[in-house]
């Protein structure tokens, strides 16, 4: 979707615009505000007026010597975002008149990282919140932190011999370990190991739902989706459980439509279907307790509030609701108990908590005025482009664009047969850009229509603004999936923006770029930003800040040109603090070394390389003897270096 022109007079702007033009109000979601000074604060308290200034905390990290890009997490939004959702189920159960309970857990998926998951788990201790994991290494992590006996940890994904016997110590030590049953031939071997350790298992099934949902994640329900069970599979474990004699094993039915569902009736349809196997299996005579619904709780990245992939068209409160009073009619109906509701809102729990904050440090723009001397005795295509120039405020602005581009498309096919001098082509150039940037800033102040042609022009002429940052380690699903995310400067909302850009990262690779942001609706193409000031040691870097990455991006990332993970900081709010809040943890991004050990390669034997050569460089008299144990020295240091770009 092409953007709109949105330019108010110069002296007409407030904070309230630039929280209008950026949709902070919105995707938000009231942990993030503009101060009166124009800069981005954090408020990980709702309610709390302590207000952290992102800015702020990236010089705090400067001073530690933690370059940028810097991942600032705010631990007490994680922390809310598990009790807002605990809250939100337990009085959505007590307005329904719901007999069960809720029990929640945490998919490590989402965001694997020790201290996300320990405050998650420290968080929900009073709700016995549990944890959710699909593979061994997971598996191994869940057992060590979850150590309260009621919590669930809930076995998901395809399992081995390993995987089964590691789960079944943990309930020889008491813990609630469920492992969930997602192709029939697994039933056999979970029976099989338990057999031969002499441990009853607690089993959960995944049902193959035939309610779908839509946009991205939507193969993860539907008739071929990779995991569950179809309901003639299910028959034929419940008979297998039954010959067993170990219908009690039974614990928990599971149902996951996919990640990020946009829309409450597609809920809400899946969940009736849900239930309605539970009312079943429970007259089947299994004593089921629990009713996984999945993931799937959506984050409103874009602020549309609309049934959009990167939105979502309900509240926590309608989804709560919805759930707790369609469970309960099917259970009403069916005559059978109302099951604990457990639910794996990862996404919804990690997203806000983390601002991955990176620097712009260059920006292209088409329209940078070239210095030329234009004489008398210029080319017919470069004397053209004068005159229209020249001529620009009395004529027609769209006729000033044709004849313009019209001079462009002649240089460049008399440039490509070998008849059109370099400087020629380059002065061509030059004045084409000039005159569509007067032709835009002519549309910019008009009201009237804006052909499509120049809102395409609009898109063309854009600045790309080059940022130290990694999209495949840091916005990984942006790159593979088109994810959007909320992008916008943490400084200088104050001033009207003037340019619109795209963002490039540093990598060697065309695709590491933004070229695709939010827009209430749908997306927008550029983005809003201030014009760079001339670096110098008292300007101020600029800093813009990508908002919502906690979910799956902090683990996720690649080693794409060997960028590794960045450096972070994490905050905490503190009353008796002077600013309100205190950094409670720094942890180093991946150094140069670092990087290179993941891809095997080993420190010793680069360094034992290098100095064979500079050795050869000494004894070929290329380099005195200091200046090549000089360069052995800065290489080592360099080693230690973080892989990002150092300003």
């Amino acid at each position: 979707m092409m953007r709109a022109f949105m330019n108010p007079p110069e002296n007409e702007w407030s904070i309230g615009q630039a929280r209008e033009m950026y949709h902070i109000d919105r995707w938000g979601a009231g942990y993030y505000d503009i101060n009166t000074a124009g800069r981005v604060v954090a408020k990980p308290l709702p309610g709390d007026d302590t207000a952290v200034e992102l800015s702020a905390v990236t010089a705090a990290a400067q001073k530690r010597d933690l370059d940028g890009p810097l991942l600032i997490r705010f631990q007490d939004i994680l922390r809310h975002r598990v009790k807002s959702l605990c809250t939100a189920f337990d009085e959505a159960i007590a307005r329904n008149g719901y007999e069960g309970r809720y029990r929640g857990v945490f998919p490590i998926k989402v965001n694997e990282l020790r201290e996300v998951v320990e405050e998650v788990v420290d968080a929900g201790a009073d709700h016995e919140f549990g944890l959710e994991v699909g593979s061994k290494a997971e598996l191994f992590a869940a057992l060590a932190l979850q150590d309260m006996p009621n919590a669930l940890l809930i076995c998901n994904g395809y399992k081995d011999a390993d995987f089964i016997r590691t789960a079944l110590t943990g309930t020889r030590l008491g813990k609630q370990v469920i492992l969930v049953i997602e192709k029939l031939d697994e039933l056999d071997q979970i029976l099989r190991v338990a057999k031969s350790e002499g441990v009853q298992p607690q089993l959960g099934i995944r049902l193959r739902l035939l309610s779908r949902s839509k946009g991205k994640w939507a193969d993860s329900g539907g008739e071929d989706a990779k995991f569950g069970l179809n309901t003639a599979q299910l028959m034929a474990a419940l008979e297998r459980l039954r010959a067993e004699g170990w219908e009690e094993s039974l614990r928990l039915l599971h149902s996951h439509i996919g990640s990020q569902v946009p829309d409450i009736l597609t809920v809400r349809k899946a969940v009736q279907e849900a239930a309605r196997f539970y009312a079943k299996v429970r007259k089947e005579g299994f004593p089921v307790e629990y009713l996984d619904v999945g993931g799937g709780l959506a984050v409103d990245y874009d602020g549309s509030r609309a049934a959009f992939e990167s939105s979502a068209n309900y509240s926590l409160r309608e989804y709560t609701d919805d759930l707790v009073q369609t469970i309960g009619e099917v259970c009403g109906e069916e005559e059978v108990m109302h099951p604990n509701i457990v639910s794996e809102s990862g996404r919804a729990i990690a997203a806000h908590h983390s601002v991955l904050v990176v620097q712009v440090f260059g920006a292209n723009s088409k329209a940078q005025r070239t210095r030329f001397k234009y004489g008398a005795e210029e080319h017919p295509l470069v004397q053209t482009l004068l005159k229209i120039r020249r001529n620009i405020r009395r004529s027609s602005k769209l006729t000033a664009y044709h004849n313009a581009l019209n001079c462009k498309e002649d240089a460049h096919n008399m440039f490509t047969l070998g008849v059109l001098e370099l400087e020629v082509k380059a002065k061509v150039e030059t004045l084409y850009w000039e005159i569509c940037d007067r032709v835009l800033s002519h549309f910019r102040q008009s009201e009237g229509h804006v052909p499509e042609e120049i809102a395409t022009l609009e898109d063309q002429m854009s600045d790309q603004y080059v940022c130290n940052f990694s999209l495949f380690q840091s916005l990984l699903d942006h790159w593979a999936i088109g994810q959007l995310f909320p992008i916008m400067p943490l400084q200088r909302l104050n001033e009207r923006p003037t340019r619109e850009a795209t963002l490039a990262d540093i990598t060697c690779d065309s695709d590491g770029a933004v070229r695709q942001f939010i827009d209430l609706d749908g997306t927008r193409d550029t983005l809003p930003l201030h014009a760079l000031k001339p670096s110098d040691r008292t300007t101020e870097p600029y800093y813009l800040g990508i908002f919502l990455v906690g979910a799956y991006q902090d683990v996720m990332g690649d080693l794409h040109n060997l960028f590794g993970r960045v450096n972070e900081m994490h905050v905490f709010l503190d009353s008796d603090e002077p600013d309100g809040y205190y950094i409670e943890e720094t942890v180093r991004g991946h150094s140069i070394c670092d990087s290179l050990t993941t891809m095997q390669y080993d420190r010793r034997e680069l360094m034992r390389q290098m100095k064979r050569q500079i050795d050869a460089a000494i004894k070929a008299d290329r380099v005195r003897p200091s200046v090549g144990m000089q360069i052995l020295r800065d290489y080592e240091r360099g080693l230690d270096d973080y892989t990002y770009l150092s300003f």
